[in-house]
């Protein structure tokens, strides 16, 4: 078997592959080991900006600060970004390459694992040890063929698994061992152990099962990880519960809708963790809640968006939200729906459609096959914007829309090689922005609240705060995973 590569897979999505491999990467990095993460196909709409210049899934931007490193390509070769239920941005190497259905995407697959093997290969070349996410499950006998997110890929390396299951959703052990029973014999000896996640309660209660599960498959339970109350990391795709209950007494109210195609949701995780932001995601068929702030966040299919929008009636109700003086910030495509027109006549995003903004800022956008993706450092400005002093604020640029009109005249940002971007309405009410990650640094965190009405806003790190939940989580494995044992299976 491959000595440097180790892969999780799950029983289930969520059953928590990235949360394992990231727990791991910064496990092995304590103990000196060059450690990369890897996963061959995401699809997720949270991606990010890698220092090469491409666009990877998030999960493994989190697994990679896990480890210590700078996000590359390699680290997710390919990337699929769905923009309907049957269609997808199909990305490869970081770049956009393809829009296709499921079918063709199957017959593609391929030449995906051409680009899935490349990229391991490199990194065999630079790394000691290869932690790799699967994707869903290996079990679903539908994608079996041609697979190259899950035994597909251990196959084709030659490296050792382990299969985790979530037991706070119940039927555990029938996960572990029906999925086992669907593999086929190659693959049920490439199983090396189990590890069960989320357990609450006293273990004694579950140690019966576990000595039955260990006797009637033959393999190890590699260990029982902790309910961990509170624990908050990167989403890969989903919107990860929050308890907020505890918070909506908080002075600042923030709103942000859920579109059906919402991209890059993690731009909101530092105000969910604010101590002063009582936070609310406005879900389909929802009223527009009293708020301070609302966001619009990105969106994979703009237009779709926008119009979904309008049909929930929200479009009325952020008028009168700002008629009662209340601030709109729009990123990336909520930045685009604040103009007075979108186009996508090439269909970019899906047909090619055109719309009417919601025309609170004067520009319109166009989209184009070229994306951009730029990761970005600058200040937030003065003067034209209603922020006070040069703020710093760094993030990421990911989108396919180039705006222009009299609106960009007020900029939000300023980067450093001197481009601007954003704009701001005349009576400072209103503003948008391309920028992906602008409440991550604490000092522009800090001023958009006070912008958004939070006069006494108290500084807050999100930074430090998810290096701490990673430690957490490595903290766990440290404590309830044999090590040794999966130590000596790489």
């Amino acid at each position: 078997m491959t000595a440097n590569t180790l892969m999780v897979q799950g029983t289930t999505s969520d059953a928590g592959k990235s949360t394992l491999v990231a727990a791991l990467c910064r496990v092995f990095a304590r103990r000196g080991v060059r450690v990369v993460p890897f996963k061959p196909q995401n699809m997720a709409l949270n991606s990010a900006v890698t220092a090469d210049g491409g666009e990877i899934g998030r999960a493994q931007a989190l697994q990679a600060a896990a480890a210590g490193l700078e996000p590359v390509v390699d680290m997710n070769p390919v990337l699929l970004k769905p923009t309907t239920d049957i269609g997808a941005q199909v990305i490869i190497h970081g770049k956009a390459r393809h829009q296709m259905n499921a079918v063709d995407y199957h017959e593609y697959k391929t030449q995906a694992m051409s680009a899935v093997l490349e990229s391991h290969q490199r990194l065999q070349q630079q790394y000691e040890l290869i932690l790799v996410e699967g994707a869903g499950s290996p079990a679903e006998i539908n994608l079996r063929d041609r697979d190259i997110a899950n035994m597909g890929f251990a196959e084709a390396v030659d490296c050792p698994v382990i299969l985790i299951a979530d037991i706070d959703k119940g039927g555990v052990f029938a996960h572990l061992v029906g999925t086992l029973a669907l593999l086929s014999p190659s693959e049920q000896s490439r199983v090396k152990g189990f590890v069960i996640n989320r357990f609450r309660g006293d273990i004694a209660l579950l140690q019966p099962g576990l000595d039955w599960l260990q006797q009637y498959t033959g393999k190890p339970v590699l260990g029982v990880l902790p309910y961990l109350h509170g624990l908050h990391i990167d989403g890969e795709d989903g919107i990860n519960p929050v308890d907020e209950s505890h918070k909506q007494e908080q002075p600042l109210k923030v709103v942000v809708p859920v579109f059906p195609r919402i991209s890059n949701h993690t731009d909101f995780d530092p105000l969910r963790l604010h101590p002063q932001v009582a936070f609310h995601y406005l879900r389909a068929g929802e009223p527009m809640p009293a708020a301070d702030l609302i966001i619009l966040p990105g969106s994979k299919n703009t237009i779709a968006d926008l119009r979904w929008l309008k049909q929930q009636g929200w479009d009325a109700a952020l008028q009168r939200h700002l008629r009662y003086g209340g601030k709109l910030l729009g990123i990336c495509g909520g930045f685009q729906m604040l103009g007075q027109r979108l186009v996508d006549d090439l269909g970019i995003e899906g047909r090619p459609a055109e719309e009417a903004g919601l025309g609170w800022l004067s520009m319109e956008t166009r989209l184009l096959p070229e994306k951009q993706l730029k990761r970005r450092e600058g200040v937030l400005l003065t003067g034209n914007s209603p922020l006070t002093g040069n703020v710093p604020c760094s993030g990421y640029e990911i989108h396919a829309g180039v705006s222009t009109g009299p609106a960009l005249a007020q900029p939000l940002v300023r980067f450093g090689n001197g481009d601007l971007d954003g704009a701001c309405s005349q009576d400072g009410n209103v503003m948008g922005t391309y920028l992906h990650g602008i409440f991550d640094t604490e000092a522009a965190l800090q001023s958009l609240l006070q912008w958004a009405g939070l006069s006494q806003a108290e500084r807050f790190d999100y930074n430090r705060e998810r290096e701490r939940q990673i430690d957490r989580l490595a903290d766990a494995a440290e404590q309830h995973l044999d090590m040794d044992c999966i130590q000596g299976l790489i």
